[in-house]
């Protein structure tokens, strides 16, 4: 950090390079003779020498005195006391100074109603100055994430704040202070009232950290995880069996660390054991989970469905998780390869051998099944340079020239034709050819089956 100041001081000089957008809004708000500061995000990012990727504004302004001096630019109002400007397809947010209702509101008691003491920050750009009532640079340089003054108070605010500091302590890898810590733990039945797509967004950002394994067990520990995602703590202390090192929740954790930071990857790796718990039995003194693949795809779409994900996002996950387990023999023959693509779709091969792999790595054990994976990645990759055919889309006639071939009108008579012919390509990669699939068609107008 290259700023200087003794270390209570409530204001010290620094220079933040500022788009020219943003001090355009400031000057327009200062000339209506309404004060103008940047905070949050934006101070704590340049105080840290980081590029700012939010610019947030605070004044005295309320919204509608905000909205009129902003009438010519594109505008919306999706949060209370905020109005965002709209600026090159960016946006930036102009929010009414927080503070006591009926009593005046300034930048300090903005500040004092900020979440952690590291956004506690404001910058005055007509005087350079950062203003730092709460010590928030000295929790910088320390690697501290502190509620600021009361961490009950803050909590209760907005409960979503208590996800927020695991999440700014897994991307700024930091420490939360015991005290912050303890609150969490105080007010984590809070988070129940907080919406769940708020909470879906900063589960997500949780597990796109570098080290996401640590910030969940943080999320076990304070008690919030059982708020959002109950099922995930059944597997906690739960023994596997003489294949697997950790328990269930370890092996868990063990396994989203092993995959890339890419949200469908995580949460496949999240939930992909979701089930173990549930189908858990002893047979001859050794524990087993059968059908747990299915059973934690069939929960992984409920948990997705609860916290409010797509559609599309829910599919690729599930698909994932369902054929996780897959026990690769170099004795498949080439056909049982091409329906592993067909069934995981040619889009999700790939990272459902890189979650196959996460998982094998996370039974903590030496295990030959690395190697076989390796080598169904080699046969897949040599494959796909030669243009196998594991979807109708990849046969050499598609549903019209079944239609004219056999006469049928539209319906799912064609879908089941087109089914047919590309099972029997799956097996003889050699029959997709136009003439080919033709003739079969012909054979089986005389012959269907």
């Amino acid at each position: 950090m290259k700023y200087n100041h003794k270390e209570n001081k409530s204001e010290f000089l620094f220079q933040i390079d500022i788009p020219d957008f943003v001090s355009t809004v400031i000057k327009l708000l200062k000339k209506k003779g309404f004060d103008a500061f940047i905070v949050g995000g934006a101070v704590r990012d340049a105080l840290m020498a980081r590029k700012a990727i939010d610019w947030d504004i605070t004044t005295n302004a309320g919204v509608h005195e905000i909205q009129s001096v902003f009438k010519d630019i594109r505008q919306f109002s999706l949060k209370h006391e905020t109005v965002t400007l709209v600026h090159a397809r960016r946006p930036y947010e102009v929010t009414t100074m927080k503070g006591e209702i009926g009593k005046t509101r300034d930048i300090y008691s903005d500040l004092s109603h900020r979440d952690f003491t590291l956004n506690a920050m404001a910058y005055d750009e007509e005087k350079s100055i950062v203003i730092d009532p709460h010590g928030g640079a000295n929790d910088l340089r320390t690697k501290i994430i502190k509620a600021v003054n009361s961490p009950g108070d803050r909590f209760m605010e907005d409960p979503l704040r208590m996800l927020r500091a695991v999440r700014i302590a897994g991307e700024l890898e930091f420490v939360i202070d015991k005290d912050t810590v303890d609150g969490v733990g105080a007010f984590a039945s809070s988070l129940a009232s907080v919406s769940v797509e708020r909470i879906r967004d900063e589960l997500l950002k949780i597990i796109l950290c570098r080290n996401p394994s640590n910030l969940l067990d943080l999320l076990r520990t304070t008690g919030l995880i059982k708020y959002f995602l109950p099922e995930l703590l059944e597997g906690y202390g739960m023994e596997q069996n003489s294949w697997h090192r950790y328990t269930v929740f370890k092996h868990t954790l063990e396994t989203i660390e092993n995959v890339p930071s890419n949200h469908v990857l995580r949460l496949a790796a999240l939930l992909h054991d979701i089930g173990k718990p549930r189908v858990r039995e002893k047979v001859n003194g050794e524990y087993h989970f059968y059908n747990h693949d299915s059973i934690s795809s069939s929960m992984a779409k409920d948990i997705m469905e609860r916290l409010r994900f797509s559609r599309e996002e829910i599919r690729k996950v599930t698909t994932l998780i369902s054929l996780h387990m897959i026990d690769y023999s170099k004795a498949w023959k080439d056909a049982a390869v091409r329906r592993l693509i067909r069934r995981a779709g040619r889009e999700n091969i790939d990272e459902l051998l890189t979650l196959r792999k996460a998982d094998i790595i996370a039974h903590g054990l030496h295990d030959d099944k690395l190697e076989l994976i390796a080598h169904l990645e080699q046969r897949i990759e040599q494959m796909k340079k030669n243009n196998i055919s594991v979807d109708i889309t990849d046969l050499a006639i598609d549903g019209k020239k079944v239609m004219d071939v056999l006469k049928l009108e539209p319906g799912r008579e064609v879908g089941k034709i087109l089914g047919m012919l590309l099972e029997l390509v799956t097996d003889n990669p050699e029959l997709n050819l136009e003439e080919k699939l033709i003739d079969i068609l012909i054979k089986y107008r005389q012959n269907p089956v």
